[in-house]
C-alpha cells in the first residue's frame, strides 16, 4: 500500500538529517513520520497534534502501515533479549512512533529529540510555537520548518532570535510553491526586509524554482505597496516603507 504523502512533506523529509528521534509537531495524518521510518531516516518519531481527532488518525495510519507504537519517552531496555524487533540491545529509542496530544512543544520533553518538524501551518504560528520553547536556544537541534503563509514573518523572527537558516528549498505542490527551511539555533543574524522574503540560504541553493518564486514575491510586494500607499493611516505609511525596501532589494536580485 503506497503512502499518500504530499510533495511538500517529501521535501521536509529530504531535509531531515539521519538521526535518532524526530518530533513531528502538527502531525495531522502522521504520513511524514511514517515515511521517515520507512525510509530509515530516523529510528523514532514523536507525533504530536493539538487536536485529538487528527492524532487518532495518525495512530490508525501508523498501525495500517505496520509501524509499532510505543509510550512517549519509552526506550528499549539495556538488557533486552531481542524478542521485540523494534528494540536493539542498547538504550537507543525504539523503532516506531509515540503519540502525544500537545499544544506545540508543551508536552514534549527538552532533549527527547534531535530534529523538530513544524509543517503545514502559518509562519506566525510556527514562530509562536518556537517562542514558547526557549530551551531550544541551548540545544543541539535541527528545525525543519514549512510555513503555509507568512514565511517572511517567520524569517524575520528567526533572524531576530539569532537563529541561522542553513538551507531553504522550494517545491511545487499543485499550483502552490512552498519553501522548506532547515534552521539551527544560534549563529544567525537579523535579516534585511528583502532577505525576509528571499533568504540568503535560498539564493545559495540555486533551486530551479527560484526564478519563479522571486517573480511571485516581487509581484506580491508590488500589489501590497500599491494598495497600502493609498492609505492615510500613518502606521500604513511606515509599513509601506518596509515593503518598498523589500521590493527594491528583490528587484536588485533580478539585475
Amino acid at each position: 500500500m503506497k503512502l499518500p504523502i504530499s510533495k511538500r512533506l517529501l521535501l521536509c523529509a529530504e531535509l531531515v538529517p539521519p538521526c535518532g528521534t524526530v518530533a513531528d509537531v502538527g502531525t495531522d495524518h502522521g504520513y511524514l513520520g511514517i515515511h521517515l521510518l520507512q525510509s530509515g531516516r530516523c529510528r523514532h518519531v514523536i507525533a504530536a497534534d493539538l487536536r485529538e481527532k487528527p492524532l487518532q488518525s495518525a495512530i490508525s495510519n501508523a498501525a495500517a502501515y505496520g509501524i509499532k507504537a510505543f509510550p512517549l519517552g519509552g526506550r528499549c531496555p539495556s538488557a533486552h533479549t531481542g524478542a521485540d524487533e523494534g528494540c536493539p540491545d542498547d538504550s537507543r529509542p525504539p523503532i516506531g512512533m509515540s503519540f502525544v496530544q500537545s499544544d506545540g512543544l508543551q508536552n514534549i520533553e527538552p532533549g527527547s529529540f534531535e530534529v523538530l518538524v513544524l509543517a503545514g501551518m502559518g509562519g506566525d504560528l510556527i514562530a509562536r510555537i518556537l517562542g514558547d520553547a526557549p530551551w531550544l536556544d541551548g540545544g543541539d537541534y535541527t528545525l525543519i520548518l514549512q510555513p503555509q503563509s507568512a514565511a517572511n514573518e517567520l524569517r524575520r523572527w528567526l533572524g531576530e532570535r539569532g537563529w541561522s537558516i542553513e538551507r531553504e528549498r522550494l517545491v511545487r505542490d499543485g499550483r502552490f510553491l512552498y519553501s522548506v527551511l532547515a534552521v539551527r539555533p544560534g549563529q544567525g543574524r537579523a535579516l534585511s526586509p528583502g532577505e525576509q522574503y528571499v533568504s540568503p540560504a535560498l539564493r545559495r541553493e540555486e533551486d530551479p524554482l527560484y526564478p519563479e518564486y522571486l517573480d511571485r514575491m516581487k509581484r506580491a510586494l508590488e500589489l501590497t505597496v500599491q494598495g497600502i500607499s493609498q492609505s492615510a493611516d500613518p502606521a500604513d505609511a511606515r509599513r509601506a516603507e518596509y515593503y518598498r525596501a523589500a521590493l527594491a532589494e528583490l528587484r536588485g536580485l533580478s539585475q
